[in-house]
């Protein structure tokens, strides 16, 4: 495979750059290229197996269970016609409707072509429903194929019958209507607890008695009433006095609440401490004041996998540097201490390292930054940056 590797190399016409994969990834890749999947091709005039690919099969199981719910619709609809149909009958037959019949002409012309339009479409003929007799169905075919057409036609057929329904309820309604007395509406006398309250808050002078607060200026036969103000706006009014006074007394003179700054600080502090405990709780209390060189197989190996997923982009996979500096050799910009490195991952440098105390916990910046500071010199990386030599 090494032979395939160098013959496919040979194709590019730039250099190849290193890629982090291990050898099983490199071994399924050349795998992929020596065999790759067939792809089946059609000739541009071939219909036949663009529409076989393109067009789903039809669910009989599932067609012919929603035919059977609207068979079973359409049923309940045509027993619903046929019992107000028997009860607008019975009004029409007696004396008291034939002279109201010849009023109500246009609605049962409407009710006429209603009907008709139903007519057409229950007697239009489905040639797509099978009849499977017995033997001639397919394993796991149904007893009756219904195609998709099917269901469209019953479902126009469901609508229509319920647009009749809705009609006969509406002229059944309007038969009752008419043979029940009307009863004349009484309006309720207003309670007297209404009234009371409502002069207590609008302290408005009756219509009968406005004479009495007539002004004596007048304006072209206008002429004003001398109304009081209504006495909730009025108890609103030295209620927002009350509270202002309250409220600098509270805020500003004694200083018993807290105003919004200071209320902010406190919850930050608050918030501080329980991330803290937090840290401290789950072994995390750690920053750049007191991060240590971690020298465990382990935890280096854990830096080295953070490492791929986060720096390998500007620094390379073996740290030899590309648009971030190189970390392997012995020059460091921002210090070679393990608190100076933990700083430097955490909070970023302004020459383009960004922060990530976002993406990472301490635990994790802190074995990056061990593995950083474990790294061999690699032979032919980028220059040497910055003044801070390791010594």
């Amino acid at each position: 495979k090494s032979a395939r590797a160098k013959e496919i190399a040979g194709f590019s016409p730039t250099a190849m750059p290193p890629q982090a994969v291990s050898k099983e990834e490199i071994d399924a890749i050349l795998t992929f290229v020596d065999a790759p999947p067939v792809v089946e091709s059609k000739t541009p005039g071939d219909s036949t197996a663009t529409a076989a690919t393109t067009a789903a099969p039809t669910d009989y199981v599932g067609n012919l269970s929603i035919f059977n719910w609207m068979i079973f619709l359409m049923v309940i609809l045509i027993i619903i016609i046929v019992v107000f149909a028997g009860s607008i009958m019975t009004f029409v037959r007696s004396d008291y409707f034939k002279t109201k019949v010849a009023n109500m002409g246009d609605q049962s012309k409407v009710l006429l072509i209603i009907i008709t339009t139903g007519s057409l479409f229950m007697s239009n003929q489905s040639y797509a429903l099978n009849f499977m007799q017995a033997g001639e169905a397919e394993k796991g075919m149904p007893w009756l194929q219904v195609e998709n057409t099917d269901l469209y036609a019953l479902l126009v057929v469901n609508i229509i019958l319920l647009i009749v329904v809705l009609y006969l309820r509406h002229l059944f309604n309007q038969m009752v209507a008419m043979v029940r007395p009307k009863k004349e509406v009484e309006e309720a006398p207003v309670a007297e607890t209404f009234k009371k309250v409502n002069a207590i808050l609008t302290d408005a002078v009756p219509i009968e008695e406005e004479h009495t607060i007539l002004m004596e200026h007048e304006y072209d036969g206008i002429r004003e009433l001398d109304n009081n103000l209504p006495p909730w706006w009025v108890w609103g009014f030295f209620a927002t006095i009350v509270f202002a006074f309250i409220y600098i007394i509270n805020y500003h003179v004694l200083g018993v609440s807290d105003l919004q700054e200071k209320a902010y600080n406190k919850e930050m502090a608050k918030a501080e401490k329980e991330i803290a405990a937090y840290r401290a709780k789950m072994a995390m209390d750690v920053d750049e004041t007191n991060a240590t060189l971690m020298t465990d197989p382990s935890d280096l190996a854990a830096g080295k996998t953070t490492f791929g997923v986060n720096c390998v982009t500007c620094h390379k996979a073996d740290g030899s540097g590309d648009v971030g500096p190189n970390l392997t050799d012995k020059n460091w910009i921002y210090g070679y201490d393990i608190k100076d490195v933990f700083a430097t991952i955490k909070l970023g440098r302004p020459n383009g390292m960004p922060t990530h105390d976002a993406l990472l916990n301490p635990i994790q910046i802190q074995q990056v930054a061990s593995y950083v500071l474990s790294l061999k010199e690699v032979p032919n990386g980028k220059p040497a940056q910055g003044d801070i030599i390791e010594k």
